[in-house]
């Protein structure tokens, strides 16, 4: 069976349902923003939300695509960084209580928080604490954690540390991976385009990219940045929110479309779209079966608060596939 290892950054989401915007005032965080925030910002935030209704789960983007693959009953790992603290414990926890095999190096910094507020119209507001999540490095790696693997899934936040990205996606091919990146920010990859087009020449096989990053990529619209994306890798996906998503490979276009669902919070839909894809993909569905499985698994999560599915709802989506 066809194997897939996640690296990214290690993040303890706190998800908070909030009464009003009245917080995000006081905390002076734009509402629908993601601010980085430090370890004394981030207490703040917990400490002055601590009597509102919450949830915890490991997250990041990566993190979140390898969830849904072990979910659905692929073989996965994980590659990050965590601390020597009780976030660290729960990240390891969670990722071994849902059959992914945890590779997480241990920092002495805090474990990386996201603190995202939920507003009641479901918009999100992020003060994100990346703590020891970013002190993954090169030297943390080696051939042994990539054999054995078939596919590696890796986020665009990582393209912030262009040694650190480099060195995975060359060990990735250098063991025989194909390597799948979701370009995870448009303003990371404005920020960061040269380098981050120079890696998915040379080492990158599957590209995940929504409108907004898919522009950042290319300067174009959502079906000419297909194009243009598909140049430079095997398969090119760009996803067009309520239009649905589309996927190039050669001379081979797919549109997809969207499941109709009421959204409460879009966190990690494209996280889950990523999964639903590539496990279409590794069971050699066509694009358009491994497309809809994406949008099934991306509606499904912004029906929900978090970025992560109830036990009842992959239940069902299991029935489905």
């Amino acid at each position: 069976m066809t194997k897939i290892l996640g690296i990214g950054n290690a993040l303890v989401d706190v998800l908070t349902q909030l009464e009003n915007d009245e917080l995000l005032v006081e905390l002076k965080l734009p509402k629908g923003s993601m601010q980085l925030v430090d370890a004394i910002k981030s207490s703040q935030i917990q400490e002055q939300s601590k009597d509102l209704e919450k949830q915890m789960a490991s997250g990041g983007s990566a993190a979140n695509t390898i969830h849904g693959l072990a979910k659905l009953g692929v073989e996965t790992a994980f590659i990050g960084t965590v601390g020597k603290d009780e976030t660290g414990d729960f990240f390891h926890n969670d990722l071994v209580g849902n059959n992914i095999v945890p590779h997480l190096i241990k920092s002495d910094s805090p474990s990386g928080v996201a603190n995202a507020m939920i507003s009641r119209d479901g918009e999100r507001t992020f003060g994100t604490f990346l703590g020891a999540a970013i002190e993954l490095s090169a030297d943390s790696l080696n051939d042994d954690h990539f054999r054995g693997y078939d596919i590696l899934h890796v986020e665009g936040y990582l393209v912030q540390n262009h040694e650190l990205l480099e060195a995975i996606l060359a060990t990735a091919k250098k063991n025989g991976l194909k390597v799948s990146i979701d370009l995870a920010s448009y303003n990371v990859v404005e920020d960061n385009l040269d380098f981050l087009k120079e890696m998915v020449a040379k080492y990158v096989d599957i590209v995940f990219a929504n409108e907004e990053e898919a522009k950042a990529f290319t300067g174009l619209e959502p079906e000419e940045a297909l194009h243009e994306i598909s140049k430079v890798c095997d398969i090119a996906i760009v996803k067009v929110g309520g239009k649905g998503s589309m996927v190039k490979q050669g001379d081979t276009i797919v549109n997809i479309g969207v499941r109709e669902i009421n959204p409460i919070d879009t966190t990690g839909a494209g996280d889950l779209y990523a999964a639903g894809f590539l496990y279409g993909l590794i069971n050699k569905y066509d694009f358009k079966k491994s497309g809809e499985i994406g949008s099934l698994l991306a509606s499904t999560v912004i029906g929900t608060i978090g970025a992560k599915i109830s036990e009842e709802d992959w239940a069902k989506i299991k029935e489905d596939l």
